[in-house]
């Protein structure tokens, strides 16, 4: 049985979140003044919250049957 693209479209959601928090982390590390600080922190937030929001709807797949863990 071939991947539900909705599924396939929360793998491509967390992996995105992570590269946000991933970004984030390093452009903090690297920033030189505080308007760049503001930035990596709202997309740390987001990236976490965007995070939290697609696992807890890959559950929901998951308990509907949906989800399929190997592409």
């Amino acid at each position: 049985m071939s991947v539900k693209a909705c599924d396939d479209n929360i793998r491509k959601t967390l992996a995105l979140a992570l590269e946000m928090i991933t970004l984030a982390d390093q452009g903090d590390a690297e920033r030189e003044d505080t308007g760049c600080g503001i930035i990596y922190g709202i997309m740390r937030d987001c990236g976490y919250k965007l995070q939290q929001m697609a696992e807890k709807e890959k559950s929901k797949h998951i308990a509907k049957g949906w989800w399929k863990e190997n592409r």
